[in-house]
């Protein structure tokens, strides 16, 4: 959809519940099709994952999943409108705007659960702080263009991992109450590092990135995550802030295991990952009764 320009204009003039309606059945119809081996690694992982569930239930979650897949890539074209208490429902909402007005640099971190644009956009029409967001930009440089255009649009900046991102994300954090936003649970060598699902695996890639940024410039961590409900409609869970002075590195991981890796189990069917890692190579077998 994404390197379709004529597509993702006309998913933009739609409604944004039909064009998310039309995003799911394409990826449930057309791209499920023609990914067998994506298929296939996500229903390995989600036996691993969801083993209490019975066959018929885990391939129902596998359709729901590739139905989910595809309305987060339609909602793009239409995240703007999706920021609305129409579509998004905050979980103790005075809680969630008392965690905003906090004085402080605030690096809020999430996975790609639900819709991950739609949870910047919604933070940055939120907030008043000055926001910048850090991702990897997909390999295909069509796509990766029209993700940065449509991106800019309502996240404002936005920086790649790069080299030289660290200092730039510092001089970011310096200013009055700066945010950040990242995603903890990218994809390398075919496997995610984060959650850990019971593995025994030190902090890694952005999760240690975040970790190190955090504890320079003094700034809290919020995780937070965005769960789909119905079509393109969520709730926002967010945990209260973390303050790295009141924990280390090892406490960190176990709230965040908890808190954004258990959304990763309960939301299986709208988690990017499961289709791009593999939990049945040697040392990355998730623990039992994890």
């Amino acid at each position: 959809m994404l390197s379709n320009p004529f597509l993702f204009a006309l998913l933009r003039f739609l409604p944004a519940r039909l064009a998310s309606w039309i995003g799911g059945q394409l990826a449930l119809h057309v791209a499920r099709p023609r990914m067998k081996l994506r298929d296939a690694r996500a229903r390995a992982n989600l036996a691993l994952l969801r083993p209490d569930l019975g066959d018929a239930t885990r391939e129902a979650m596998l359709s729901r999943r590739w139905q989910n897949m595809g309305r987060t890539l339609a909602e793009l074209a239409n995240v703007d409108r999706l920021v609305s208490p129409a579509h998004v429902s905050v979980r103790d909402e005075p809680g969630y705007r008392a965690v905003l007005d906090m004085p402080g640099p605030m690096i809020f971190l999430t996975t790609h659960v639900g819709n991950w644009d739609l949870m910047a956009a919604h933070l940055k029409a939120a907030t008043d702080r000055p926001p910048l967001g850090v991702y990897d930009p997909p390999a295909d440089e069509k796509v990766a263009s029209q993700l940065k255009k449509a991106r800019k649009s309502y996240m404002g900046d936005a920086i790649t991992g790069s080299g030289g991102a660290a200092r730039a994300i510092l001089r970011h954090l310096a200013k009055d109450r700066a945010m950040l936003y990242i995603l903890i649970d990218e994809r390398r060598e075919q496997q995610v590092w984060f959650p850990r699902f019971g593995r025994d695996l030190p902090p890694s890639g952005n999760l240690d990135f975040t970790l190190r940024l955090a504890r320079k410039a003094s700034a809290r961590l919020t995780p937070f995550y965005l769960a789909r409900t119905s079509g393109p409609n969520f709730d926002l869970h967010w945990h209260p802030p973390i303050d790295l002075t009141q924990s280390d590195d090892k406490e960190v991981m176990a709230t965040l295991d908890a808190f954004l890796g258990q959304a990763c189990i309960d939301h299986a069917d709208d988690w990017l990952a499961l289709h791009d890692m593999d939990l049945t190579q040697p040392g990355h077998q998730p623990a039992s009764g994890m």
